[in-house]
């Protein structure tokens, strides 16, 4: 059976697997095997291995200081939370069933911390019996959370979420400054203070965009937070126990796309936590990651059902579709639709090349996974990967639209 050519294999979106034949290996095995592990297409497949250098490469770049939080919301996957967990130092959740996830992990709680605007009240109430930090998101949620506490008599540790008065230029979603969902505006924070009662004041989350490549951008970010963080640590007379900065580093998607330099990003980092130190010794630094560290480490699978033409134009009909990876159909942030990094495994010897469009099972035109890419020639039951495929994957789409079976998720 035919495999996808070396050079092309070697993209440079995809040097996180090792290849044989020019097929990318996952642990050692290949894409056949694991569709036989998987027993259906689609499927996704996620290779610890990649996740643990990218951890460690992370920890290598950032300063000591730092402590390293997985984003439960990147890639919630349980099999996977339970093994990162151990690698890193907190987890950050978005929801009651990510919180019952965490504290699976047997990571400590105070390492525990709930973001997003919106939390329920049962929500809150959850997060202060598992004694985790609350990221409180506006005035109206803090009273809420302090009637919660009125009532049983527990204490809860909370970190106030700055809506910071500048944003994260180049990011691939702003999450930070202007008018935002996210967030108390720095302006108001200190008022908002004032309104605490029960609760224990334990840190700032200040938290401005994500997928960013720029690392011009990245740094002007880093010191732009601090100085905020340090106007309003002086404004509320507090020691604080931790400032967590966010994350928002990028992974390349696209050819014209380049890797970010950490060592460069570390260096800036290491700078503003030094001389932040100097003013406010005892407080630690949480950085929270996600997409940077499993994104990468994840391939979508699907297998042609069907070649067709029409008017000219060469359509791949694969199993699975927007339902199953709205990020890779254009439809998940991206204002003008780009393709994910695509390659074919192949049954059969074909070193003719063509221009495709691989489009999904749906009655929809946005149910589009590659549009004029340029692959390999292949036939029905060959398979179509979708690389950068680890974070905001499965659980990011509408897996119930037209009640397609759901992909399976595979961890080697």
């Amino acid at each position: 059976m035919e495999k996808l050519n070396e050079k092309k294999a070697r993209h440079a979106l995809m040097e996180q697997f090792p290849y044989q034949d020019g097929e990318p290996l996952i642990s050692g095995l290949t894409l056949w095997q694991v569709a036989d592990i998987a027993g259906h297409t689609p499927f996704y497949v996620y290779d610890f291995g990649i996740v643990v250098r990218r951890i460690a490469a992370l920890r290598q770049a950032l300063p000591p200081d730092i402590h390293i939080h997985y984003a439960i919301k990147a890639n919630p996957m349980p099999a996977l939370i339970q093994r990162i967990a151990p690698l890193v130092d907190g987890l950050d959740v978005a929801s009651l069933l990510e919180l019952q996830l965490a504290l699976a992990t047997g990571i400590l709680p105070h390492n525990i911390s709930f973001a997003g605007p919106g939390k329920k009240d049962n929500e809150l109430a959850a997060a202060l019996a598992a004694g985790i930090v609350l990221n409180v998101e506006s005035r109206s949620e803090l009273m809420r959370l302090e009637r919660i506490q009125a009532r049983t008599g527990q204490v809860a540790r909370i970190a106030l979420r700055v809506n910071p008065d500048f944003h994260l230029r180049a990011s691939g979603m702003t999450m930070g400054g202007g008018s935002q969902q996210f967030g108390i505006d720095a302006e108001q924070v200190g008022e908002v203070a004032q309104s605490i009662q029960h609760s224990k004041l334990v840190g700032l989350h200040i938290f401005t965009g994500s997928q960013n490549l720029k690392i011009e951008a990245l740094q002007q970010n880093v010191s732009h937070t601090f100085r905020t963080a340090a106007a309003i640590v002086k404004e509320l007379g507090v020691e604080l126990e931790h400032l967590n900065i966010g994350g928002g580093l990028g992974i390349p998607y696209f050819p014209a796309d380049e890797a970010l330099a950490l060592t460069e990003y570390g260096a800036h980092l290491a700078q503003e936590v030094s001389e932040w130190k100097r003013q406010f010794p005892t407080c630690r630094f949480i950085f929270e990651s996600g997409r940077y560290l499993v994104g990468e480490a994840g391939l979508f699978v699907t297998r042609v059902i069907d070649k067709k033409t029409s008017r000219g134009k060469t359509f791949l009909v694969v199993d699975g579709g927007l339902h199953h990876h709205l990020a890779a159909s254009g439809n998940f942030g991206q204002v003008m639709r780009r393709n994910y990094p695509i390659s074919v495994v192949r049954h059969k010897s074909n070193a003719t090349m063509e221009n495709v469009n691989i489009v999904g099972p749906l009655c929809t035109p946005l149910d589009i996974l590659g549009r004029d890419v340029e692959l390999p020639a292949c036939e029905t039951d060959d398979l179509i990967a979708i690389y950068q495929s680890g974070a905001y994957g499965l659980t990011a789409s509408p897996i119930h639209f037209l009640s397609h079976p759901a992909p399976v998720e595979i961890l080697l």
